[in-house]
C-alpha cells in the first residue's frame, strides 16, 4: 500500500487501484472521522466528569446551607438557605474547551487546490 507523507501519496500504484487524488481523498476522510469520534467520546467522558462535579457541589451546598437554595445564590458560603454559585466556572470553562474542540474539528477542512492556486498567486503578486 502507498505511503502517505504530508498529504501526498507515494510510492507505487496497484493496478485496478483508484487513482492518487481519490486515495488522498480517502486518506483524509478517514482522518476526519477518526477526528470525529474522538471528539464524541472525549465530551461525552467530560460531560459524565461535570455531571460529577456538579453532583459533588449540589450536595456540598445543601449540607452547607442546611437545605436548598430557598434565599438563592451568593458569593459567600455557609449562609443559612444559600448556596454559592461557583460552580458556574468550571461549567464556563468546561463549555469554552468544548466548543474550541468542536470548532477544530468539526471545521477543520483539507486544504483545496483552488486555494493553493489562489495563495500561488497572491504571492506571485509584485509588492
Amino acid at each position: 500500500m502507498p505511503d502517505i507523507i504530508h498529504d501526498h501519496v507515494t510510492g507505487g500504484s496497484t493496478p485496478g487501484a483508484p487513482d492518487h487524488g481519490d486515495q488522498l481523498a480517502r486518506q483524509q476522510a478517514i482522518r476526519q472521522i477518526e477526528r470525529k469520534r474522538r471528539f464524541r467520546i472525549s465530551a461525552a467522558a467530560s460531560a459524565v466528569g461535570m455531571l460529577v462535579l456538579v453532583i459533588i457541589w449540589a450536595m456540598t451546598e445543601y449540607h452547607n446551607a442546611g437545605g436548598w437554595p430557598v434565599h438563592g445564590f451568593s458569593q459567600s458560603s455557609g449562609i443559612h438557605d444559600v448556596w454559592n454559585y461557583w460552580i458556574i466556572y468550571p461549567v464556563i470553562g468546561w463549555l469554552v474547551v468544548l466548543g474550541t474542540g468542536a470548532l477544530v474539528v468539526y471545521g477543520h477542512r483539507p486544504v483545496s487546490e483552488a486555494e493553493i492556486d489562489r495563495e500561488i498567486e497572491h504571492q506571485a503578486r509584485p509588492r
